[in-house]
């Protein structure tokens, strides 16, 4: 008999770890199993919820090679996604740990979310970190005059209208002129009219919704744009990416689009993941593109 109370415990052990494990936010699982996986050895999280916004109590977090650097290093601002409505800076991880074993020093910043604001909330949020980053990432081994943005969904929204709205880093003394390049990973960019429950409880309210389209801040010296999605994505569909991407180039810009065949809009952010990179060569790309500007 105590070999059937010893299974039985097992499976109760199991069960809870499983119910526990599936209750957790989608990128936090993907984190987890990331995490369990070989690989990213060069990467330490070298800061832990940094206070950027004393007045919010809004924090970052910074990943660095654990390698020493000889000379500062190039910086990823990473702007997670989540509709506007849901994420957090330590359930994506596994992109700290991804782009810093290739070289780069990552911040990962929270900002506020619906309900607690809309538009132009986040937008605020996130300007007022990259701030944060352009004056005290030296300190930390990090090189302010090589910053770059990227994010996904909502993230790569919030990174691109920094980059090319001129008055969310200009209400803090900075220009877009500090970002050497955005990697965008399957954002919207041209949504209105807002047709989906998430985008009214964020952008409905505004009295001017022209206001909230990147694609209404196009201009040739934006800084160089790699936009991206899978073609089966269906929640912020490809068409965003190419009409930014062609809205950029025909006003004399620098942008390109690379459409990963048989990713949905899940899938492109997994593919930074160690257990999910076959998928899709995403990771290879993103740090390409910063080489290639650096």
């Amino acid at each position: 008999m105590k070999w059937l109370f010893t299974i039985l415990a097992l499976i109760l052990v199991c069960g809870g770890f499983a119910w526990w494990f599936f209750a957790q936010p989608g990128p936090k699982q993907l984190d987890m199993v990331n995490n369990v996986m070989p690989g990213d050895s060069d990467a330490r999280l070298l800061v832990q919820d940094q206070i950027y916004d004393e007045n919010l109590g809004l924090a970052l977090n910074i990943w660095a090679p654990k390698t020493v650097a000889q000379k500062p290093l190039p910086v990823v601002f990473f702007i997670y996604g989540g509709g506007w409505r849901a994420g957090a800076k330590d359930q994506y991880a596994f992109t700290g740990r991804a782009l810093a074993n290739r070289g780069y020093m990552v911040v990962l910043p929270d900002y506020r979310l619906f309900p607690d604001t809309r538009f132009p909330g986040f937008l605020e949020d996130s300007a007022k970190a990259l701030a944060w980053v352009h004056d005290n990432i030296e300190p930390y081994g990090g090189d302010p005059e090589r910053i770059f943005l990227s994010g996904q969904s909502a993230g790569a929204y919030n990174a691109i209208m920094l980059a090319l709205d001129r008055q969310w880093l200009g209400r803090h003394g900075k220009s877009p002129d500090l970002i050497q390049g955005v990697a965008a990973l399957a954002g919207p960019y041209d949504f209105y009219p807002f047709d989906s429950e998430t985008t009214k409880q964020s952008f409905g309210q505004y009295p001017a919704p022209e206001m909230t389209q990147p694609v209404n801040f196009v201009r040739p010296d934006a800084p160089p744009l790699w936009l991206s999605s899978g073609s089966n994505d269906t929640q912020v569909r490809p068409r965003n990416s190419k009409i930014l991407r062609d809205k950029i180039l025909a006003a004399g810009g620098d942008a390109e689009y690379v459409e990963y065949p048989d990713i949905d809009h899940l899938e492109i952010m997994m593919a930074l993941a160690k257990p999910f990179r076959h998928k899709a060569p995403v990771l290879d790309d993103m740090v390409a593109f910063f080489d290639r500007h650096r």
